[in-house]
């Protein structure tokens, strides 16, 4: 995504293409004030107001663009994305009204992965103008954060390993003024003893980590958020399929919902005291991966029995929540994609979400309705807790039926947060399987706008 200055400007009545929004039910009157020459272009173009419709009008030695939404008085982040898309080269205005909510979609339509392939036939920025010049900083920020989602996990699990994670905590920690601490290798044995397990068997540049970074003053409410940063995932003992390794690089989208949430809360200035906390590794096999009937040891104390070595995210989660609630947050928040039950129950587009306490759930949900990212709440039912009962465990990592999968996970991940704390889990896709307008296809932020615009209402300044 180009910088802020290429992509939104204030309005100051520079010279500008006009961008008219109808829709289907208001394109008849609205076509009538063209003249006949640009109700012909417009017929040509099978332009009709449907949604998601670009249509280019002659007017005189110039022109102006006509886009096709479902109401052009409530305007969704999507609505502009597809002129965003399309259109060439250029400044531009909408004709009557602000962008709104649409200057989210509008730069993330613009966004490109160019790391290892560059386009063709590359387009320069199209330029929006908004006279509500005290929503460009919020917008942008929320639109970089997305961006550097997808940048992460579009990412190659070689150039996306560990290391490279680390590398981006301490980028934050540098510029926000954080500080970053780092548990690598065997040095996690003691106290990360399930971190160590799942990652141990990684080649050396690709060794298990933690990053802990902290942020804000001391005195201000606790904020811990955790990311699951598997960064490859080969299923460990129990193997994926190929068919099922093929988009693992992508199994490291919880930390990099984790890593750009952080930077929302940080480049806000949110007053709160923040902890990122971020389990690294790959779940590799060799001769020392941990094995399909181990029982491992916890930070918490808990022993943990390995139903399966594909349930891994869980244990490497489990040991960086216990550390998060030492802090004894007012909220923990993580992210991870944790299982394919929650995929099959809601599909790519819903991030799964499971939380303690039901007005947590509400505020995201309501924030996630208002900004275009909705999350659906998952139970954490008491009735199916026993189905990670062990003979010789405290608890198993995995149950041994069909049933619950996201559910259960969320049951699992609970018995390590601490008594009492607010905790809202996101089990979430963070790929996109097919593009829409402003989303294309490949990795992409689930859950992210909702648990901002929540954070910002909870911590609001006083």
């Amino acid at each position: 995504m180009a910088d802020k200055a290429d992509l939104i400007q204030p309005d100051r009545g520079q010279k500008a293409i006009l961008i008219h929004l109808v829709n289907k039910d208001g394109f008849p009157d609205w076509v009538k004030t063209l003249s006949g020459g640009q109700r012909a272009a417009l017929n040509a173009q099978k332009f009709d107001g449907s949604g998601y419709q670009v249509g280019i009008v002659p007017d005189g030695d110039s022109w102006f663009a006509v886009g096709g939404v479902a109401d052009p008085d409530k305007l969704s982040s999507w609505c502009m994305a597809k002129l965003a898309e399309t259109l060439p080269e250029g400044v531009y205005r909408r004709a009557k009204g602000e962008p709104g909510p649409a200057l989210h979609g509008w730069q993330t339509a613009q966004y490109q992965f160019t790391r290892y392939k560059k386009p063709d036939k590359p387009v320069g920025p199209r330029v929006l103008l908004t006279k509500e010049v005290k929503k460009i900083d919020a917008a942008v920020a929320e639109a970089k954060a997305t961006c550097l989602v997808r940048d992460l996990v579009n990412t190659p699990a070689e150039d996306m390993g560990p290391a490279a994670l680390e590398e981006q905590c301490e980028k934050l920690a540098r510029t926000h003024g954080g500080q970053l601490s780092v548990t690598r290798g065997d040095q996690l044995e003691q106290g990360y003893p399930m971190i160590h397990a799942v990652g141990r068997a990684a080649a050396r540049h690709h060794s298990p980590r933690l990053m802990h970074l902290t942020w804000g003053k001391e005195t201000d409410p606790v904020l811990a958020i955790v990311g699951k940063g598997v960064c490859f995932d080969s299923g460990g003992l129990d193997v994926k399929s190929s068919s099922g390794m093929l988009l693992m690089k992508k199994d490291m989208g919880g930390a990099a919902h984790a890593i750009a949430l952080a930077e929302l809360v940080m480049g806000a200035k949110l007053p709160v005291r923040l902890h990122l906390l971020v389990p690294a590794v790959e779940n590799a096999i060799s001769g020392n991966s941990f094995r399909p009937g181990d029982v491992l040891r916890s930070r918490k104390g808990l022993t943990v029995e390995i139903g399966n070595t594909d349930a891994e995210g869980r244990l490497i989660l489990g040991d960086a929540l216990t550390r998060a609630s030492e802090e004894q947050p007012e909220l923990i928040i993580d992210f991870a994609t944790l299982t394919g039950a929650a995929r099959v129950a809601l599909g790519p587009d819903f991030p799964a979400l499971m939380t303690r306490r039901d007005e947590t759930a509400a505020a995201l949900i309501e924030a996630g309705k208002a900004n275009d990212d909705e999350p659906w709440r998952l139970p954490l039912p008491d009735a199916y807790a026993e189905w990670l009962n062990s003979d010789i465990a405290d608890t198993n990592n995995a149950h041994g039926n069909a049933f619950a999968g996201a559910s259960v996970a969320g049951l699992f991940l609970d018995k390590f947060v601490g008594e009492g704390i607010d905790w809202a889990h996101f089990d979430t896709f963070a790929w996109r399987p097919a593009g829409k307008p402003g989303r294309p296809k490949g990795g992409d932020a689930y859950g992210l706008r909702a648990a901002w615009h929540m954070l910002q209402k909870r911590f609001k300044p006083a």
